[in-house]
């Protein structure tokens, strides 16, 4: 299972929200690379990058600091918000993110959805942020109709590298993952999960790995944790140690 670091760009800065909402930031780094270079020396071998500005703005806003992250580091990346065109996804492709997520536009067309994973097979993730078990989009402010599941069955067989499942209310709050959601969603497709949102320590990182454990297709191959690793609460070597985890 893959631990993903979180780094949630707002103005630049490496910030986390609570539940989302954009007045409930708090700065972590001011130096997003710097930020970047710390996790990959204590060992990650992945990064999950959002820019926040672009998922309400609709389009990239925080290029200059994605782009020194990138250059800071020689980790994987993954990088979601404002992520709207092919021509988006092209441009961050070539910028050396190695995979995009697409959130709002999943909902919106998810046609694009489909021809992006053509053209970039195994770089495409669709990112469903939930609550109460309906999907929100435009960075959480607008809430819909579509259940997440319905969501991850449009794209069942589109060539989607995985589905990233952040529990809105919990996130932010080290409240724990929705471990009975998370699941509920891996057993209900054949397409990779990775869980976010709540993380609160290396309990929750056990709990994931148990559910690889006691099925061999759970389906969840990754955790997502912000507010955890930059407050201290989940240490990062103990787990990146535990075995399964990288």
């Amino acid at each position: 299972m893959i631990l993903f670091p979180a780094i949630d760009l707002k103005e630049g800065q490496c910030v986390r929200l609570e539940q989302g909402d954009m007045a409930r930031a708090t700065v972590f780094n001011k130096d997003a690379a710097a930020q970047a270079a710390q996790f990959a020396e204590q060992g990650f071998s992945h990064l999950h990058i959002v820019d926040l500005d672009g998922a309400f703005a609709g389009t990239s806003v925080n290029r200059a600091a994605v782009t020194a992250i990138v250059g800071a580091t020689k980790v994987k990346t993954q990088l979601g918000g404002g992520i709207r065109s092919i021509e988006n996804i092209e441009d961050w492709l070539a910028a050396g993110i190695d995979r995009v997520i697409l959130g709002t536009v999943a909902m919106r067309a998810p046609e694009l959805v489909i021809e992006a994973c053509r053209k970039f097979p195994g770089r495409i993730t669709v990112g469903i942020d939930a609550r109460n078990g309906f999907v929100a989009v435009e960075g959480w402010a607008e809430a819909t109709q579509m259940q997440v599941g319905d969501l991850a069955a449009r794209f069942e067989d589109a060539g989607v590298a995985a589905l990233i499942y952040t529990d809105i209310d919990r996130d932010g709050l080290l409240k724990g993952v929705n471990i009975e959601a998370t699941q509920k969603l891996a057993d209900s497709t054949a397409i990779p999960v990775i869980a976010s949102g709540g993380l609160a320590g290396i309990d929750d990182v056990k709990a994931l790995l148990a559910l690889e454990d006691k099925a061999s297709k759970s389906g969840i191959i990754g955790a997502i944790s912000g507010r955890a690793l930059y407050d201290g609460r989940l240490d990062a070597v103990a787990a990146l140690a535990l075995d399964g985890v990288e």
